[in-house]
Parts: structure tokens; C-alpha cells; sequence
């Protein structure tokens, strides 16, 4: 019988049971980043203190491959303020290992008259409707994030090397049972830029990101989430990839990932 999930992760007491739609594409065994960088902002906005504020700007730190499975996601302010706060978050498996670091600034909003001039005006991509169903690389698994999550590339693909700009909605909730937030949406779709915009083959290559640094100057609106990315690499093994955060509105902000490029 076809397995249903109704999430990413489904709770278990005070942990969070991974389900087979958190797979990345590097490993079977192994969650994408996007899943459980989501499940660090729901910890973060679960505290008290973050009521009022939003997310300036949030850095993941992957420890290790975070594998599909039981995992803890535990939030706390490391520096409270009434205008500035800094939260600090950790995922780790049931045995207490932790895999995945994340810290944050909030910044309390405010209603402000604001200058036309000091804006800068920003037009989305193309809207999702405009783009056309991904063509994701090949897994061999049946489910994972790629089955997950519904993308339409508006620029570029998955197959095609080079910067690409796709928009991103999720198929099911992150907890089972609960409605996504703003920052949840965003979390989950922000590390993809070094997939979708890849320089490289992936049949040759592997270019894995090892953090991911979120910027935001507002949180989105609606369910899509677009992302125009570039993926630069450079033969020392090392590269980036940069992505600028849309809704339909506009510009959201802008999202970082620092990769290890090695050969397969």
C-alpha cells in the first residue's frame, strides 16, 4: 500500500518523527536541509519572547547529515531586548547528537512613513503560474522533498547548468496538522538555490552546502516562495551559492550558502 504523509515531520511527545518527504537528493538516508532549517524557525517562533518580532536574519550551521528519523528541535534567547533580540536554536537526533546549529536576530516592527525615494522598488520573476513544472534530477526514491514540495521554473532547470529562478510551494505542512507560517515557507525553499542553479554535473560532482545564511526585510505573503539563484564555484573546492527571495510581491530578501565541491 502507497505510504500518505501529512507532513514533514509528525510529533512524537517532544520529539519530531521525520518523514520520508524530508529526503534530500544526496543520500536516501539523509533529510534535505530545507526541512529541518523550517523546523529550527518553528522552535524559534514557538518562544514567547519572538511575539512582535520578526526574523531579520537567521544562520543554519549543518553539523553533519541530519538522517531521517526522530529528531529534538529546542529554541532559547541568547540575547533578549526590547527592540533586538538573538535566538539560538539546535536540532539533534533522540540520542541528544546535535546536528544542526541556528542562531537569529529578531527585530521588533514597527507602522513607519517612510520616504518614496528611500525605496527601492522590486518586481518579482514571472509568477508561478507563468512557470513550468520541474523536471527533478533523478533520486531513485519515490518520495523525498522533491515530491514534497510543487516547483515551476521560470528561468533554467534542474538539467540545465546555470543561474535558474523557480518558485516553490508546499505540497504538505511541516507538522502534521499544523498550518505553515510565513518563516516556515521560507526556511523550507531558501536552500535550494544551490540545486536549482547548479554550474556543474551531479552525475560527476557533488556540491553540498555546509550553512545557509537567511536575510529578510518582510516576511512573504501567499503559499509560493521564488527563488533566483546562482551557484559559483571555484577549483579549490570551494564556492557559493546566492539567492535573492521573492513572493509575489516582490523582493523578500536574500538567502547564502556556503559549498564544498568535491568530485563524486
Amino acid at each position: 500500500m502507497r505510504r500518505v504523509f501529512d507532513g514533514f515531520y509528525e510529533r512524537d511527545g517532544d520529539l519530531f518523527r521525520a518523514t520520508e518527504l524530508t529526503r534530500g537528493p544526496w543520500d536516501p538516508g539523509a533529510q534535505h536541509a530545507g526541512p529541518p532549517a523550517a523546523l529550527l524557525g518553528y522552535a524559534m517562533e514557538a518562544l514567547p519572547e519572538a511575539e512582535g518580532f520578526q526574523a531579520g536574519r537567521v544562520t543554519f550551521e549543518i553539523l553533519r547529515s541530519v538522517p531521517i528519523g526522530p529528531v529534538r528541535a529546542q529554541a532559547r534567547v541568547a540575547r533578549p531586548g526590547r527592540r533586538v533580540q538573538m535566538l539560538e536554536a539546535e536540532l539533534s537526533d533522540a540520542e541528544g547528537e546535535v546536528l544542526m546549529r541556528a542562531r537569529g536576530w529578531l527585530l521588533r516592527t514597527a507602522r513607519l512613513e517612510l520616504p518614496g525615494e528611500a525605496l527601492i522598488a522590486s518586481q518579482p520573476p514571472p509568477l508561478p503560474e507563468k512557470g513550468k513544472p520541474a523536471e527533478f534530477f533523478p533520486t531513485g526514491q519515490e518520495h523525498g522533498y522533491h515530491s514534497a514540495m510543487e516547483m515551476r521554473f521560470v528561468a533554467g532547470s534542474f538539467l540545465e547548468p546555470g543561474p535558474a529562478t523557480a518558485w516553490l510551494r508546499m505540497r504538505q505542512a511541516l507538522v502534521a496538522g499544523e498550518e505553515p507560517t510565513p518563516l516556515q515557507r521560507t526556511l523550507i525553499a531558501a536552500d535550494v538555490g544551490n540545486g536549482i542553479s547548479a554550474a556543474l554535473d551531479f552525475r560527476r560532482f557533488l556540491f553540498i552546502n555546509v550553512d545557509l545564511s537567511v536575510h529578510l526585510e518582510r516576511m512573504p505573503k501567499g503559499e509560493w516562495i521564488g527563488v533566483d539563484a546562482a551557484t559559483l564555484p571555484r577549483a579549490n573546492g570551494v564556492g557559493t551559492a546566492e539567492s535573492t527571495l521573492f513572493d509575489e510581491g516582490g523582493r523578500i530578501g536574500r538567502a547564502l550558502q556556503t559549498l564544498l565541491i568535491s568530485e563524486r
